[in-house]
This record gives structure tokens, C-alpha cells and sequence, in this order.
């Protein structure tokens, strides 16, 4: 069995915890600060337009977003989840999608983990398709799975703790794909990626277009460094230690994978919970792309910690998913917005035998969500129910 294979991006989280005690006896020491400071903290180089928390109040994101008073473009929302190397069905979905001649120009795009790598290149449109395909398709991602060290754990931060998920990053992020993103951004249009901060325990989203209209010479590194720290998965990669400052004082913040808090942003607590309807200018849409399954799968788990955790793993994390769109598509009825929702089926290639980053599985998949695209009809239009509430509700009409 391959080694992408052997620690796909929960197998390898699994089989880290059995690790954590001895990883506490190596762990690096850091520059204590206070929680006011982190509360007044700003990248570097930046001001506090560059993020908000993920609970911030209703204004705080509302303000993030604005688009300028003229625009009178339909609202088209994209949310990409996080999936590892499942990262290849959003991929293709989307070059298919623009294959059909029917993928709009979104207002805004977020991205959670690998939907965060995938989330600059969906922002600027068709144009940086052959981007994506790279990506996914290439082989370059099979790279970052390579030479598992479990020295790493116990005296680093991960298993694969050569900065080689940086590496891959800044290959595709360069100061011109930063100038493409302002000068989008000028326009009102906004592009999200949301990491965890492991220091405060919170989701934390990042208005990358103001990051990149900022400039200067931190602007790409920043960039870069977000996009690592939201598919950052803990344990298998390094967290991003960010330059921030506050009160006269330089410190780091402990960056992770934004799953660690949602597997996918729709939008924040204070709108799924809000009461009262959200005025919006014309026709608005949510298009939500979930690179991985939702739907619970039935299988005999195996009695033994790697195996325990990893499907303790899959089965929270579908579960977060499914809760989050739930809410997501009662906001949007409850606002006469459109819910579009497309997630890995059972027509993908099966993805419980190949995990991770395995380049033929993830050229399956992208082929798959490809064809997908480009059939034009793949939009579900509410929340797949647990089949188990699909048994009660059948037997229930039976009698």
C-alpha cells in the first residue's frame, strides 16, 4: 500500500494521537502574550480589515463583505469545504462547471482547508482552471505525504514537518495572482479562507483581497502563510506560527486547519441565528461545494485505536457538515435565497479504499466531478437526511 495511501488526512491525525504524550515532551517553547493582546492583534504590516473571528457580531462581517452601492450584479455565494486530497471533486466540479458555459462570477468565495487552496483560483474565474487541474492532477500533491517521520511528533509539530504544505503553496501564490485578487476585490467582489487559532480557540475569517490590495513586502508571505495554516491539518503538518502585534509587542499566533472548527463557512453564527430577514439587492445564491461524502456509510469498525479514531474523525466531521448546511439552507428559505449544494457520491470513485493524496485517486475523482460540472444539473437543492431518518420517514408512510 502506498505511503498516500497509508495516511490520507485523517489516518494520519489518527495515528498521531497515540503519539501526544511524547510530542508534549518535546514541544517548543513560545512567547507568552495575554488575551487583550490577542484581542488587539493585527498581522505585521496590517490593520484589522485583514480578519474578523468567525463570531464576531453580524456588523463586523457585514462590513467585511460590503460590496459598493453601484453593484447591481446578482449575489453569487461559493463555499468550498475541506477533504484533503477529496479536494479534486471541487476542482473538477468547477472546471467542469465553466466547461458548461453556466458557472457564474461569484461576489464572494470562501474556503475551509483544501477548499482554501482551491478558493483564490475559483475567485478569479475560468481563467485559472488549468491551475486547479494542476493541483489535484498532477502528482505535485502526493509530495506532501512522503517519508512519514514519527521523530517529527515527538520533537516537532507534525508529521510531515519539513514545511513541504508551504512549499506547495507559495509555488502557486505570486504577487501577481495577489495583484489579480485586489483589483477584484476593488470591484466589491471578496474572497474568505478562515483558519483556527489554536491560542484562542476560535475560527478566524481572513478578507484575503484586503491582504493582497494592502501590498507590501509582507503581503505574499501573509498570503501564503494563511492559505498553509487553513490546511494545516494538526498533526500531520506543522501549524502556521503568524507575526502579529499588539501593544507595542511582536508575538505569534499557533494557526490550524479551519476543519478544527467548521468543515465548511457559509456564514457567520450571528446570521444562522439571527431573527428577522436579511435584506439583500436583487437575486442572491449559495452554491456550496463539499469535497468529501456527507451521507453516514455503514461499516463494521475495526477494534483498534487507529481505526477507532479515524472513524470517530469521519463521523464528526460529517456530522459538523451536515449541521452547518442545515442551517445554512434554513437561513436561506427563511431569506428567499437559492441553496445549491453538490458533495461526493456514490457515483465517485470509492473513496474507503484510497484516502489522501494518492494522485490516481484524485485524477479518478477530478475526472468525476468534471463530468459532473459539465452535465449542468448537479445542484441538490436541500440537505441529504441520515438514512436511518429516511427509513423511519419511509415506514412511517407505509402505515
Amino acid at each position: 500500500m502506498s505511503t498516500s495511501r497509508r495516511f490520507g488526512w485523517v489516518k494520519g491525525a489518527a495515528a498521531l494521537a497515540v503519539a501526544a504524550q511524547l510530542a508534549a515532551c518535546g514541544s517548543i517553547p513560545r512567547v507568552a502574550y495575554t488575551a487583550d493582546q490577542a484581542s488587539a492583534a493585527v498581522p505585521a504590516g496590517m490593520d484589522l480589515s485583514v480578519r474578523a473571528y468567525a463570531d464576531a457580531s453580524e456588523s463586523t462581517f457585514t462590513e467585511m463583505v460590503a460590496r459598493p452601492e453601484r453593484s447591481k450584479r446578482a449575489f453569487a455565494y461559493l463555499a468550498l469545504s475541506g477533504g484533503g486530497g477529496d479536494g479534486a471533486y471541487g476542482a473538477g466540479i468547477l472546471n467542469g462547471w465553466s466547461e458548461s458555459g453556466k458557472r457564474p462570477e461569484f461576489a464572494l468565495v470562501s474556503g475551509v482547508s483544501t477548499g482554501a487552496l482551491i478558493a483564490p483560483f475559483a475567485f478569479l474565474g475560468s481563467a485559472y482552471d488549468s491551475t486547479l487541474t494542476d493541483i489535484y492532477t498532477s502528482g505535485v500533491a502526493s509530495t506532501l505525504v512522503q517519508s512519514p517521520s514519527v521523530t517529527n511528533i515527538v520533537f516537532g509539530s507534525g508529521l510531515f514537518g519539513d514545511g513541504r504544505l508551504r512549499d506547495l503553496v507559495r509555488r502557486y501564490v505570486t504577487s501577481d495572482l495577489l495583484a489579480a485578487i485586489a483589483e477584484q476585490h476593488a470591484k466589491g467582489r471578496r474572497l474568505l479562507v478562515v483558519t483556527t487559532n489554536l491560542d484562542s480557540q476560535r475560527a478566524v475569517i481572513w478578507n484575503m483581497g484586503a491582504i493582497a490590495t494592502n501590498g507590501g513586502p509582507n503581503a505574499v508571505a501573509l498570503f501564503t502563510d494563511v492559505l498553509t495554516a487553513s490546511a494545516s491539518i494538526p498533526a500531520v503538518f506543522p501549524p502556521q506560527l503568524l507575526d502579529v502585534q499588539a501593544e507595542g509587542r511582536a508575538f505569534q499566533e499557533m494557526h490550524v486547519d479551519g476543519s478544527v472548527v467548521t468543515p465548511v463557512f457559509t456564514l457567520p453564527q450571528s446570521f444562522l441565528l439571527r431573527d428577522g430577514r436579511l435584506r439583500t439587492a436583487g437575486k442572491a445564491d449559495i452554491y456550496v461545494i463539499i469535497n468529501g461524502r456527507l451521507e453516514p456509510e455503514f461499516d463494521v469498525a475495526q477494534n483498534n485505536t487507529l481505526s477507532i479514531v479515524e472513524r470517530s474523525f469521519t463521523t464528526a466531521s460529517r456530522a459538523r457538515s451536515r449541521a452547518t448546511l442545515a442551517a445554512t439552507y434554513a437561513f436561506t428559505r427563511g431569506n428567499g435565497m437559492g441553496f445549491n449544494l453538490t458533495y461526493i457520491d456514490e457515483s465517485a470513485p470509492n473513496t474507503t479504499t484510497a484516502k489522501g493524496f494518492d494522485t490516481a485517486y484524485m485524477r479518478q475523482l477530478y475526472e468525476s466531478g468534471r463530468e459532473t460540472g459539465r452535465a449542468g444539473t448537479f445542484w441538490r437543492k436541500s440537505v441529504p437526511t441520515a438514512p436511518l431518518v429516511k427509513a423511519i420517514a419511509a415506514g412511517v408512510a407505509r402505515n
